[in-house]
């Protein structure tokens, strides 16, 4: 398998874990709080795609998806908005009302990602993105962040969703 098929694969299983943590989740489980201040179901999953979103769109250059689909959600903070740092009224204020929204969000970020990966070679995994760090960001680097910061997510919302017994 070549680093182009790995790297789909990775995405790959975060779409599989995704969909099927959406389904079945109601208004009280997407937004109930852990302990009364951890982060609920739905917040979870709109800052994982937000996450992905966010840095492929800057890996390829391109627009994020969330452009079509933030008047849909109603937050107001634009496209810099990732969750990264809210605070706990930020959490309580993201409010989904229907769970196919996220469904239908993560999709599109999905086939965004699918389409810069198909670009993807040895020279665009080595430019470096970001040389705020020490070593330099790479792409290849940035590719593997994100896929780890979205499975953590993932296990963090499926464990939420098991403590709420849905």
């Amino acid at each position: 398998m070549d680093v182009r098929g790995l790297l789909t694969e990775g995405f790959g299983r975060i779409t599989e874990l995704y969909a099927g943590l959406v389904e079945g989740l109601d208004d009280e489980t997407l937004h109930t709080r852990p302990g009364g201040s951890g982060n609920p179901i739905g917040w979870l999953l709109w800052h994982l795609a937000r996450v992905q979103d966010h840095h492929v769109a800057g890996l390829a250059g391109q627009a994020q998806v969330w452009e079509r689909f933030q008047e849909r959600f109603g937050l107001p903070h634009g496209t810099d908005d990732i969750g990264y740092g809210h605070t706990s009224a930020q959490v309580d204020a993201l409010r989904i009302e229907d769970p196919a929204l996220l469904a239908d969000y993560h999709h599109e970020v999905t086939l965004a990602t699918a389409r810069y990966l198909e670009s993807v070679d040895e020279d665009e995994l080595e430019r470096v993105v970001d040389e705020q760090w020490d070593p330099p960001v790479t792409a290849g680097v940035r590719l593997v962040s994100i896929q780890s910061d979205c499975l953590q997510h993932l296990g963090q919302a499926a464990y939420v969703k098991g403590l709420l017994g849905s």
